[in-house]
């Protein structure tokens, strides 16, 4: 799942114990005091009678790897040519370093952009395509062949300096776009989508690539995607965007832990959503819950509930699959448990997913690491099971 990483960080500051000082260095967005590097505020785009980002402000600080995750039309490649230039806010402000870039061109500001299809010209060697923009800028000879063998160093693709695009491979053709994207030190990258055309196997190895290129250089990176995977491993904080809105801004680990809405939580990853009617609210281990109950069973449930929610109100038991223990005997122990029969198993070779039917009718997904020979399961096809979960497992989200 997610790569959580550190910045480096001063020993200590200003008022500041050693460990807050590390932690506003590593995270500057629960800093009050911190710049951004850039800053939507209130922008809104229409295209004739459509809305395509609505009301969006948004910090994204130095030396960030942030991610625009959504499904497609969401509005996330708009936010970013919005950004990049090519489109221009119906209103609002885009600030990059504090000032408004909202109608200065494209040419003009201090950012790259890298598209899917790599856009290199066909015609030139590896070190030309990274030289090109350097030439462009009028930088002298030497010290164009300074940063493009410097580039060519960053993405190990030394060998390959005088080849043409033709003769390499997808994620070769990717590095190398990903090279004179940097060349000429842009203060912010640009990524829609750069890894879409990679089969899965290289597309996994290419964005820890990705990872370390970035924290090497320091350089702020904004990716598009809608690969939930890929954005919780490159990702130092996620904006998830719905129909042009924010729906959550966090940490990768915090929206798959802790998602603020059905939408988020059914969007990143696997989840359980289970209507509920919601009781009153108790302290479990320090943490605020809330007890509900589900149709068809007279016990009384337990699960996480940041937000209060009303009593005898509608409520979604949001729950993941891997937070839900599965078992052949009832577990006395348990607070939240119920039984229901083996509807169907997804083997995917480390894991497995069981699809449980409830007494109710509500179909459940539970999943299990296979630490043993399948046909060493103790429970198959049509057997009646155990779900149990701990108060801290789920979350219950207001409808």
């Amino acid at each position: 799942m997610a790569v959580m990483r550190s910045r480096n960080a001063p020993a200590g500051g200003a008022g500041k114990s050693p460990d807050e000082a590390v932690a506003q260095a590593s995270r500057p967005w629960l800093d009050a005091d911190a710049v951004p590097i850039v800053e939507f505020a209130k922008v809104t785009k229409r295209f004739g009678d459509f809305t395509a980002v609505d009301n969006v402000s948004l910090k994204v600080y130095p030396g960030e790897f942030f991610a625009l995750l959504g499904p497609s039309g969401c509005g996330k490649s708009t936010l970013l040519r919005m950004l990049a230039g090519f489109e221009t806010p119906t209103e609002g402000q885009i600030n990059l370093d504090g000032k408004d870039i909202a109608h200065t061109p494209p040419n003009k500001r201090p950012i790259n952009m890298m598209f899917q299809s790599y856009a290199l010209f066909p015609h030139l060697t590896v070190t030309q395509n990274i030289a090109f923009g350097l030439k462009r800028a009028g930088m002298e000879k030497g010290a164009i062949e300074e940063r493009t063998n410097e580039m060519l160093r960053l993405v190990k693709m030394e060998a390959f300096a005088h080849r043409k695009p033709h003769q390499m491979s997808g994620g070769q053709r990717q590095r190398v776009a990903l090279a004179r994207s940097l060349a000429r030190n842009p203060k912010l990258l640009l990524l829609d989508e750069p890894l879409g055309a990679l089969d899965a196997k290289l597309r996994e190895s290419t964005q820890f690539e990705l990872v370390n290129i970035q924290e090497k250089l320091g350089t702020t990176f904004i990716i598009v995607t809608h690969d939930q995977e890929e954005a919780m491993t490159v990702a130092t904080r996620i904006g998830v965007m719905d129909h042009g809105v924010l729906a959550q801004v966090d940490t990768p680990a915090d929206i798959y832990e802790n998602p603020k809405s059905r939408f988020v939580a059914d969007f990143l990853g696997n989840v359980n959503l289970i209507e509920a009617k919601t009781g009153k609210s108790k302290d479990v281990d320090g943490e605020a819950c809330t007890e509900f109950t589900i149709d068809g069973y007279k016990q009384v449930f337990t699960a996480r509930s940041p937000e209060p929610l009303e009593k005898n109100g509608t409520a979604h038991l949001s729950i993941r699959p891997e937070k839900i223990a599965i078992s052949a005997k009832r577990d006395p122990k348990a607070g939240n448990q119920v039984d229901g029969i083996i509807e169907d198993i997804a083997y995917i070779g480390n894991l497995s997913t069981y699809y449980v039917r409830l007494a109710n009718g509500t179909l459940i997904k539970a999943q299990e690491a296979n630490r043993r020979r399948i046909s060493n399961r103790e429970i198959t096809w049509g057997d009646k099971v155990w779900l149990s979960w701990s108060a801290g497992g789920g979350l219950l989200l207001a409808d």
